[in-house]
């Protein structure tokens, strides 16, 4: 295990018991590093979304939890928000959830002359990901994947 997955994970521990105090499912964590600067980002959710004063109230009590624990050793910043309604789908849970409802997938190479595919998400297991199309269903191999999130429709 990597040493940016042993901080999301322990970050995800100290994480849960706040979300369920303040009624909040955990979408994701993440810790990575941007022009330089490293973020730990926490990804909270509920059924009819999370407003700001709630991703306050967590983001505050995971920082003294973070401060007590004092597990990371970089200088980061601390973010805590929706995962938003294009929200990326990256671990299996997130697939689970999204099972029927249409999904937009990049690839890192052209596949049939093109990169990006939009369909209903079918199916998932660990190596493979399969969308239905129009044309048919459509399954691509989840390492040539850039990246798969819901369709924003307006």
């Amino acid at each position: 295990m990597s040493r940016r997955e042993e901080i999301e994970n322990k970050t995800e521990a100290l994480l849960k018991p706040i979300a369920e105090k303040n009624e909040v499912r955990i979408y994701d964590v993440e810790f990575v590093k941007e022009a330089g600067q490293w973020y730990l980002r926490a990804f909270i959710d509920r059924d009819g979304g999370v407003d700001i004063n709630k991703c306050v109230d967590v983001s505050h009590e995971l920082s003294d939890a973070l401060d007590e624990h004092d597990f990371i050793d970089e200088e980061y910043i601390l973010e805590v928000s929706s995962p938003g309604l294009g929200r990326a789908l990256k671990k299996d849970r997130h697939f689970e959830n999204s099972l029927g409802l249409e999904v937009d997938v990049k690839l890192y190479k052209a596949l049939d002359g093109t990169k990006e595919f939009t369909g209903k998400l079918k199916g998932y297991d660990s190596d493979t990901i399969t969308i239905e199309m129009a044309t048919g269903d459509k399954t691509f191999i989840r390492k040539e994947v850039s990246s798969v999130k819901l369709t924003l429709d307006f």
